[in-house]
């Protein structure tokens, strides 16, 4: 079958990571083809292992520190605000003690703000729910305790736990994926 000159046939358009592919070989053909910008590719190849050495010793909360510098032992590193880099702070033995195993000769490191980089979206934290027969425990559970003043506190809790279930609307009727769900 013969198409029309006007028929353009279907073609995915490049995912993100094709076109960084693509920008990325780019700029790596650009620094080779002239010989001083060929000279900084080793210390960029370098610089890009220590930033996964480092991404891989610290917790997922770091993800947008970044190093900056890393010459005669000292490693320079950004964190987007004071919180985050106080945390970093804190962080920073265990890291010089895991670079130092994985081969990096790091005396010390310093920690720069950089207000100006944004912190990744926080990780959505997971909600446990009580099941059904978990609170029909709990309430033959407050049934059963004595009225006696010592167990009187833990009535109450177990009381208020089940007034605050029964006013939430559950996942099934709000049309959210369930929550992890805790209990027998």
């Amino acid at each position: 079958m013969k198409y029309p000159s006007t028929f353009t046939p279907y073609r995915p358009a490049p995912t993100s990571a094709q076109r960084m592919a693509k920008s990325t070989k780019g700029a790596a053909d650009f620094l080779r083809s002239n010989s001083t910008m060929a000279a900084l590719l080793p210390a960029l190849a370098r610089m890009g292992t220590l930033q996964r050495s480092v991404a891989a010793a610290l917790p997922t909360m770091f993800a947008a520190c970044q190093i900056l510098q890393f010459e005669a032992g000292v490693l320079v590193m950004s964190a987007p605000n004071a919180a985050l880099a106080a945390r970093l702070k804190q962080q920073t033995p265990k890291l010089q003690d895991r670079l130092l195993k994985d081969g990096w000769q790091v005396n010390s490191i310093r920690i720069k703000v950089q207000v100006g980089k944004m912190a990744p979206p926080p990780v959505q934290k997971r909600v446990l729910e009580l099941t059904d027969g978990a609170l029909s425990s709990f309430a033959e559970l407050s049934s059963t305790l004595a009225s006696d003043p010592r167990s009187q506190g833990l009535k109450e809790a177990i009381d208020a736990m089940i007034r605050r279930r029964a006013a939430r609307p559950s996942s099934k009727e709000t049309g959210e994926a369930p929550p992890i769900s805790e209990g027998k």
